[in-house]
């Protein structure tokens, strides 16, 4: 399959890039804050065969610039789909995007006929020890250290707590570290984020959509902490782990994702709009 041609829509404000792959049911994939939609490249061969799948950048992500105006990143989420003449889709997030593929889900619950969320952190507060890693970030970057920035936190995310760098591919650490270096030089970091009011968290329970929640055993405590919980407050949630895998176990282990997530939609009944 040759590689989508990246296109651009007008949504609330902003010049979205996306693309779109295969032919079915509506998939929209919400990539997470290390990189852009190019984190979803192991998925598409696969799952373009059962579904039409969109993936597109955020607001300060990959091709999409990021206005300096307020904006909500799940009515981003509808505004392109709307844009696309979709109704009704599944929604596929990791970590940043797992956040937005929830609200969305919270929001307007009868525009999302299926929920995969990998790698949510969704009502389970900051540990000291995650925010203590963020800061150490925002330290090394305010220094000039961007490289050294860059390292912390694919030690965090792709390396993940319990490995060290040489036991993760070496392919997938450099196309995160290349993904996170181009957003380490960005120069449009404006725009103030609106949250869900009443947040995504106290709402849980109005979620209509099948919904999955799916991490890697080898991502961060907090993942690991939250993914029960999350799973629990959900009405029908299924929980599953992949083993072996941190942070973007799409990207580690992309055959063994691909199959879950794909036995999940393939199952899962549709929602009448």
């Amino acid at each position: 399959m040759s590689d989508p041609k990246t296109e651009f829509a007008d949504v609330n404000g902003a010049r979205m890039a996306y693309d779109v792959a295969g032919s079915g049911p509506p998939l929209l994939l919400l990539h997470a804050g290390l990189g852009d939609r190019r984190i979803w490249d192991d998925q598409i061969p696969a799952f373009a065969e059962p579904f039409t799948v969109i993936r597109y950048d955020a607001r300060g992500f990959g091709d999409t610039r990021k206005p300096d105006a307020p904006y909500a990143p799940h009515e981003d989420a509808l505004g392109l789909l709307a844009a696309l003449g979709i109704q009704q889709a599944h929604l596929v997030g990791v970590s940043m995007g797992a956040q937005t593929a929830i609200e969305t889900a919270v929001a307007a619950p009868r525009r999302v006929s299926a929920l995969v969320a990998v790698a949510a952190r969704t009502g389970t507060p900051v540990s000291p020890a995650l925010r203590a890693d963020w800061e150490k970030v925002n330290e090394l970057f305010e220094a000039g250290d961007i490289a050294g920035a860059n390292e912390y936190e694919l030690r965090m995310w792709v390396d993940g707590p319990d490995r060290s760098p040489d036991a993760v591919d070496p392919g997938v650490r450099e196309r995160v570290r290349k993904m996170n270096a181009a957003l380490f030089a960005r120069d449009d970091d404006v725009g103030e984020e609106i949250p869900l009011d009443p947040p995504a968290a106290e709402r849980l329970g109005e979620i209509a959509a099948p919904t999955l929640i799916l991490y890697g055993d080898k991502d961060i405590g907090d993942v690991r902490a939250a993914a029960g919980p999350l799973a629990a407050a959900i009405p029908g949630a299924r929980l599953a782990v992949i083993p072996n895998a941190p942070h973007l176990p799409q990207m580690e282990r992309p055959d063994f994702f691909n199959g879950v997530v794909l036995d999940f939609l393939l199952e899962a009944p549709s929602i009448q709009v």
